[in-house]
């Protein structure tokens, strides 16, 4: 399979491994209709769904760039509604949209506890059902969501309890649609990366530019997003991938181009449990 002539709604993809995802997309021909909140340039943060749209068609996709929020349920239905007219058809959503914060109880306000619980967990929510209705008319229909496995234990929710409940919630949905909608033959599925990737919230919030030579690029993702996005979806559900390990399965032997900087140790990413880290080749500082 390939996603030629596919039609994709990802959510937060005017950069990082979004766009990478779309893009790896577009060099199949897919059309591709790109979700986000920027619509015009950020001091801080890279591109916008305008220009996120044109590099898409420069990959030999087609774009649809839509400025939307997935907390407002009135500019989700329409951005499905919008994807739909312009395409024909939705085969895939991936909810990659979300927001952070590293911080403890005491130093979460409650606008950003209220703001990452919406956009990640209510947001994957919201953009699901909406666009399950038209998945259901899909010939190998696919949900994908970045987030990480089910891994409970304290040491992921005391540092920042808030963000770990709002990003598990994604996860929790993945667990969820997988089994609810099994029989409708659509997979739905999370992905998650092993180390940390080259993205904005790393170097605005984890530690810049020192912290992304310990990276990956966000490519790492959509190369395994590409695979998981091209099974068969009947055969393909309910699963908490690891990025490395799709693409070790699929062939995949050298993973230095996918560094930042190959002379650098890489560093895990969070939420990893202890069984990932053993059965991986791949030496990693931790966190945690």
């Amino acid at each position: 399979m390939t996603l030629r002539g596919k039609t994709l709604l990802i959510t937060g993809a005017t950069r990082g491994i979004g766009l990478a995802i779309a893009l790896r997309a577009a060099r199949d021909g897919a059309n591709v209709a790109i979700l986000g909140k920027t619509a015009a340039p950020h001091p801080r943060l890279p591109g916008t769904v305008f220009s996120a749209a044109a590099e898409v068609e420069a990959a030999g996709g087609r774009a649809l760039a839509i400025v939307g929020d997935v907390r407002a349920e009135d500019l989700v239905l329409a951005a499905v509604a919008q994807t739909v007219a312009a395409f024909g058809g939705l085969d895939i959503l991936v909810n990659n949209a979300s927001a952070i914060a590293l911080t403890g109880t005491l130093d979460t306000d409650l606008k950003r506890y209220d703001l990452m619980h919406q956009v990640n967990a209510r947001g994957t929510f919201l953009c699901s059902k909406a666009c399950l209705p038209h998945l259901k008319q899909a010939v190998n229909p696919h949900i994908l969501t970045l987030s990480p496995p089910l891994d409970l234990r304290a040491k992921w929710f005391a540092p920042h309890p808030a963000y770990t409940m709002a990003k598990f919630g994604m996860s929790l949905c993945t667990l969820a649609m997988a089994e609810e909608f099994r029989q409708d033959g659509i997979a739905v599925n999370s992905l998650w990366p092993l180390t940390a990737i080259d993205t904005a919230a790393v170097r605005n919030l984890l530690g810049g530019e020192a912290m992304t030579r310990a990276c990956r690029r966000p490519e790492i993702v959509a190369d395994a997003a590409y695979a998981i996005l091209t099974k068969p979806a009947r055969e393909c559900t309910g699963h908490f991938f690891i990025d490395e390990e799709v693409l070790r399965a699929e062939g995949v032997t050298d993973f230095a181009p996918y560094a930042v900087d190959p002379q650098v140790p890489l560093v895990a990413d969070y939420f990893l449990p202890d069984a990932v880290l053993e059965r991986t080749p791949t030496q990693l500082r931790r966190f945690l």
